[in-house]
């Protein structure tokens, strides 16, 4: 039941592959395509290896269906939708809830942020008062939601186009935008090693209001914020459209330095290619924050890293310290800070790390920086989770012994820019070497230590 005959199967497969040819000829696409090749380029990476030959196309397919707001238009699906309910004259009267406030919580979005093109998280949440005898259907609110995030913003600015737009399309008595933000802090390389304990997200909340909701201390926005308490939903640092408040990690590094000409030019390409103008305000410093954030992925000495960087600042006979753990010979590393590119989509990627090893006497006998320094090392490169597992296993075994095992659990934007939108989906991957490969004792052990939040710090 529910199965696909074969020949339609193929029909499907068809399909699919004649959307892809089709969407890699259009102009649009190709120039994408050779911007990141170009990005790709200036990290010294082989545009030919196999992990990353189709790299360009999937960041290109990626970037135009997360911008594809730039070619949808809020009438075309408001207008289809306003459905005539008796009762709703043209006030906004409360009796019997005739008139009243409707909202739908929880719509989950996504964005790229116009200050440094990565994408960031949104929770939306949306309410109008009805009159002119007129309610909208309620999908509808989530699309014109939809048609603005995708477009390079802020969260001040998506919450106002959403709002402005949703009043000017159903003419209610008012509307209100609340969205929960969220976008990654991406450290760069070498704060990474000096700070293991950087927070993994920045996370604000942006609120809009139009008609009865221009008023931000209006009775009909105390309604609003209990109806939302009213589900278990926590908004934190509110503020409204007057405060301009910068929320970008990478507005907070400063005005960006001297970037590589070619990679700022290739990332201008880009934003023309979606639609966008380079020399509007917000993107004018766009493509060299972008540069600087994505310079952190160039392959790294490690050597000098590992041997100059690190182990003059560890006391090899500290024991495994508050990671450190004991139980028959197990001990453990665990919540090491992990930060990465996913190299198929240009994407970040971070998470946590746990470490396990045997050892008699329970002491890490190089200590947890040199660890911690390890996942640094491999994470801050084009990578793929499955092989930056492996990769960390192999090199700390050759200090912590053979018997090593190895989970990473890591949030990936791409789970979201790419359409599938599953928010906080989380990816975990393990590893083992040794006697932790052959017996299924020792890693149930491991595993059951870990933290009972298994899940990528957030």
């Amino acid at each position: 039941m529910g199965a696909l005959d074969e020949g339609h199967y193929h029909a499907e497969i068809d399909n699919e592959v004649s959307f892809e040819l089709g969407f890699e000829s259009q102009p649009e696409t190709l120039a994408i395509q050779d911007a990141v090749r170009v990005l790709l380029q200036g990290l010294g990476e082989d545009i030919n290896r196999e992990g990353i030959k189709k790299t360009p196309f999937r960041v290109a397919k990626a970037l135009r269906q997360g911008t594809r707001g730039y070619k949808q238009k809020v009438n075309d699906i408001v207008h289809g939708a306003l459905f005539p309910e008796a009762g709703l004259e043209g006030g906004s009267g409360q009796a019997g809830g005739v008139g009243g406030l409707v909202i739908v919580r929880d719509l989950d979005l996504f964005s790229y942020c116009e200050s440094c093109l990565l994408p960031f998280q949104v929770k939306c949440h949306v309410g109008y008062v009805p009159s002119g005898k007129r309610v909208v259907g309620l999908s509808k609110l989530s699309r014109v939601a939809d048609i603005f995030a995708k477009r390079l913003q802020s969260p001040q600015r998506l919450a106002d186009e959403i709002c402005t737009a949703l009043q000017h399309g159903i003419k209610p008595t008012g509307v209100a935008v609340v969205l929960q933000c969220m976008h990654i802090h991406f450290p760069n390389f070498e704060s990474a090693f000096l700070d293991s304990t950087s927070q993994g997200w920045v996370k604000i909340t942006a609120t809009s209001g139009s008609g009865v909701f221009e008023d931000e201390n209006a009775d009909v926005w105390t309604d609003f914020w209990s109806l939302l308490k009213f589900r278990g939903i926590s908004i934190d640092n509110a503020h409204h459209r007057s405060s301009g408040q910068s929320w970008c990690p990478s507005q907070s590094c400063g005005m960006p330095g001297q970037a590589n000409s070619a990679m700022t030019n290739a990332v201008n390409s880009i934003l023309k290619s979606l639609g966008e103008d380079p020399l509007r305000e917000e993107l004018v410093e766009t493509p060299s924050r972008f540069v600087k954030w994505f310079m952190n992925f160039r392959n790294s000495n490690l050597e000098m890293k590992l041997n100059g960087f690190v182990r003059s600042r560890i006391d090899t006979r500290s024991p495994s310290g508050h990671g450190g753990n004991f139980n028959d010979g197990i001990c453990s590393e665990l919540n090491l800070s992990f930060w990465s590119q996913c190299e198929h989509h240009l994407l970040p990627f971070q998470g946590v790390v746990h470490v396990g090893y045997h050892s008699s006497d329970g002491v890490n006998p190089v200590g947890r920086p040199l660890v911690q320094s390890v996942v640094h090392f491999y994470g801050f490169k084009l990578q793929v989770q499955e092989r930056v597992t492996r990769q960390i296993a192999e090199t700390v075994s050759s200090f912590l012994g053979e018997d090593i095992i190895v989970v990473v659990e890591a949030n990936h934007t791409c789970m979201i820019s790419r359409g599938i939108e599953k928010f906080g989906s989380n990816t975990a991957t393990f590893a083992v070497l040794g006697r932790f490969s052959t017996d299924p004792v020792a890693r149930a052990k491991f595993l059951q230590s870990l933290p009972d939040s298994c899940s990528a710090r957030r």
